[in-house]
């Protein structure tokens, strides 16, 4: 039984509220009142003092942060060892797991550019957290790596972690994958550098053609800083942008084609 017993509002409605969104039972009562048989996990606020009977786990809540409380009080009814472990599935919008021992308690499908940022938010505080990534996207995947700091990270072989998605679980597959990830030990790794395959390169370049309002793919050299995470697609058709527009002002404007269209005796 997960017993609420704060006299701090901000407290109570938060972890009431996450609470009844996981559709978790609980009561509540005023501190100082007799505490219920069976209580196995009490709430209170941090800092706050509550006489609590022995054998009661107690967590204590920040007001800003009620979903870790919640959290926190699943993994202590479930037993589990309470390591938050990170999995994450890489690709243009990564699945992301959050698990506290086998309990998964968040899921996220984003943008790769905030999956550091959740990440972040997600191990502060966290007892001996560490990060799984697929080794799949491997671009993707190393530009993450290369975002996530002060947390040990693991590069774990990828195969099989995607589900077969039946009627209904369209879209699911990332996030699925993630909590698969999650679960299995890999490689220690603290940077993964990469060299950019032809076909890679050509891809972000087939990219870039189909964002830019002028239907022109960036350089070779600017989906190699995309690549590598220097630059976004977006910053790189800006400068590419800014690059033609230069050329064209001083008439020097190259061909990337031109080679194709010699001659074998050189002529055009």
């Amino acid at each position: 039984m997960i017993v609420v017993a704060t006299e701090d509002f901000e407290v109570y409605h938060g972890v009431v509220n996450e609470l009844r969104d996981r559709g978790v039972a609980f009561t509540t009562i005023e501190p100082g009142d007799e505490w219920p048989e069976g209580a196995d996990v009490a709430v209170i606020a941090a800092g706050e003092s509550v006489e609590i009977p022995d054998g009661v786990d107690v967590v204590q809540a920040d007001p800003d942060a009620p979903r870790r409380a919640v959290e926190a009080v699943i993994s202590a009814l479930r037993g589990g060892d309470g390591r938050t472990v990170i999995g994450i599935d890489p690709g243009e919008r990564p699945g992301v797991a959050i698990l506290h021992g086998d309990m998964v308690v968040a899921a996220f499908q984003v943008p790769a550019a905030e999956v550091g940022e959740i990440v972040r938010e997600e191990v502060e505080d966290a007892v001996d957290p560490v990060v799984r990534i697929g080794d799949g996207a491997r671009l993707v995947g190393a530009r993450l790596i290369d975002d996530i700091q002060s947390v040990p990270v693991e590069l774990v072989d990828e195969t099989g972690t995607t589900p077969y998605l039946g009627s209904g679980a369209r879209g699911m597959g990332d996030v699925l994958a993630a909590v698969n990830i999650a679960r299995l030990d890999g490689e220690e790794i603290e940077s993964r550098t990469i060299e950019p395959t032809a076909g890679e390169l050509q891809k972000i370049k087939d990219r870039s053609r189909e964002e830019s309002d002028t239907n022109r793919a960036i350089s070779e050299r600017l989906a190699r800083q995309v690549a590598t995470g220097a630059l976004t697609v977006e910053e790189a058709l800006a400068e590419h942008d800014s690059d033609t527009a230069t050329d064209e002002s001083t008439g020097d404007v190259d061909d990337p084609d031109h080679e194709e269209h010699e001659t074998a005796d050189g002529s055009g």
